[in-house]
This record gives structure tokens, C-alpha cells and sequence, in this order.
């Protein structure tokens, strides 16, 4: 499977440079970054490529692109393939609302599989939390995260998403409107990323914690998304990790 990268020099993107690199079956097609990036026509780690900025080309030599750039950057890539069915696996956090209307938009054209955490397990971790959300709706939880010190300082795309899907999932089964959930951020050393959600009981807690150990699960979750995408797909619309997951009744379309 041929992959491009865009976002190829930052923290996920120099990890999935390395992991597709290193894994049999895999190709490295492309390394995207933007046109002011240091890394511009640089070569990429140990192979013969380098960095480049994106083409009107690209499915020419791509089978799929793993995304993990910026807002901006992630719809101006889809502004310039157009009408082009590449599919497209998109980690970048930090869309507004209308922009991430607008990133929809190009899934009528393509498969674009769309989430805000793709690490081995995190997928299950967020059902269990919902599952008990529904059960216990009177049980209000409280996000905390943690990342490293670099990133910036308000609530990663992660906790947003849990934020919102606990609190549909609470509204829902309560019948009105349940509040929002509080999301408190902490910035550590070299924190790979730290998800932790406390229910309150009254007279107990439900503690949940969710710890990745390095980047590599990031990566090594985006490009399993990717040969889903490339192999099971059933064809243009938006995905997420949870439609990668479904053992019965086939994928769903977003």
C-alpha cells in the first residue's frame, strides 16, 4: 500500500514517516509539508524521497493520504484534489465548526475517515464510557487530560469529542438537557497523552483512565485506518474508528 503523508514533519507525521518506513508491504509515497517548512526539499529519513509540498497528482502515486497537519492545511489539501476519490485518513484536531462542515463537504467525492484519536483501544475505551454514561445518566463526569508541555494550552480534540458524546449520551437517556462536561487541562514534561474521566456518584467515583506511551500508537492507529480504508470501505463518505471496528452490518456512512 502506497501512502502519502501531510503534516510529514510534525510530532505524528516524523512517527509515520518512520513506522511506514519500517513495515514490510508498505511505501512510502510522499512526504507533504507546507511551503514555508524547513524540511521543503530535504530528504525524508533513510529513503530517496523528499519533502515536498502537495500536487495536483498525488492519487497518481498514492493509495491513500494519512493527514495530521492543521485545520487550514487539511482543507486546502481537500480544496486541491477536487472531485479526486483518494481516500483520505484525517487526524488533524482543531476544526471549527464550519470548517469541519466544509471538510464534510469532500466526502461526496471520497472516503475521508475522520476521528480525533486513532491509538489501539481508545475506540473501545470510549464506548465503555458511554455505555455507563446511558446507564447512569445522574452520574456527572469530569474529563482531565494530559499532554506534553509543548502542546498548546485548552482542551484537545480528544476531550472535546468525549465531551460532546457524554453529553448526548447523558441528554439522551435523561430527556433533557444534561450540562455540559467539564474538561480540565494539565501540560507535563513529554507526556505522549493521558485521558482520564471521573463520574461522580455521590457517595462513590467512577475513575477511567486511558495512558498512551508513545507516539507510535497514533501512527500505528491511522494506518490501520488507512488499509481499512483502501480494502473495506464500501466507497465515498465520512468514517470514523468506530466504523473500522464493526464486525457485523458493514460500515457506517457519516
Amino acid at each position: 500500500m502506497r501512502i502519502g503523508i501531510l503534516g510529514a514533519s510534525g510530532r505524528i507525521g516524523t512517527r509515520l514517516v518512520e513506522l511506514v518506513l519500517a513495515t514490510p508491504g508498505l511505501e512510502l509515497a510522499a512526504a507533504y509539508v507546507s511551503a514555508n517548512s524547513r524540511h521543503l526539499g530535504r530528504k525524508v529519513a533513510s529513503s530517496a524521497l523528499e519533502y515536498r509540498t502537495p500536487d495536483p497528482n498525488m492519487k497518481a502515486h498514492c493509495d491513500v493520504v494519512i493527514d495530521f497537519s492543521s485545520p487550514a492545511a487539511s482543507l486546502a489539501f481537500q480544496e486541491l484534489l477536487g472531485t479526486s476519490t483518494l481516500p483520505m485518513v484525517i487526524g488533524t484536531t482543531g476544526f471549527s465548526a464550519a470548517e469541519f462542515e466544509a471538510l464534510s463537504r469532500f466526502a461526496a467525492y471520497r472516503p475521508l475517515l475522520v476521528d480525533a484519536n486513532f491509538a489501539y483501544g481508545f475506540e473501545a475505551f470510549k464506548q465503555a464510557l458511554l455505555d455507563f454514561a446511558r446507564h447512569v445518566p445522574g452520574a456527572v463526569p469530569q474529563i482531565f487530560e494530559t499532554y506534553h508541555i509543548r502542546k498548546k494550552r485548552e482542551p484537545s480534540g480528544t476531550s472535546r469529542m468525549l465531551a460532546t458524546e457524554l453529553h448526548a449520551a447523558r441528554s439522551q437517556a435523561m430527556g433533557f438537557d444534561a450540562g455540559p462536561t467539564t474538561i480540565h487541562v494539565f501540560r507535563e514534561g513529554d507526556c505522549v497523552g493521558t485521558t482520564e474521566v471521573r463520574f461522580d456518584l455521590g457517595s462513590a467515583e467512577l475513575v477511567c483512565t486511558f495512558a498512551v506511551q508513545t507516539t507510535e500508537a497514533y501512527a500505528a492507529g491511522a494506518i490501520a485506518a488507512a488499509r481499512w480504508l483502501v480494502s473495506e470501505a464500501p466507497g465515498s463518505g465520512r468514517y470514523s474508528v468506530a466504523d473500522t471496528l464493526a464486525r457485523t452490518g458493514g460500515a457506517r456512512r457519516g
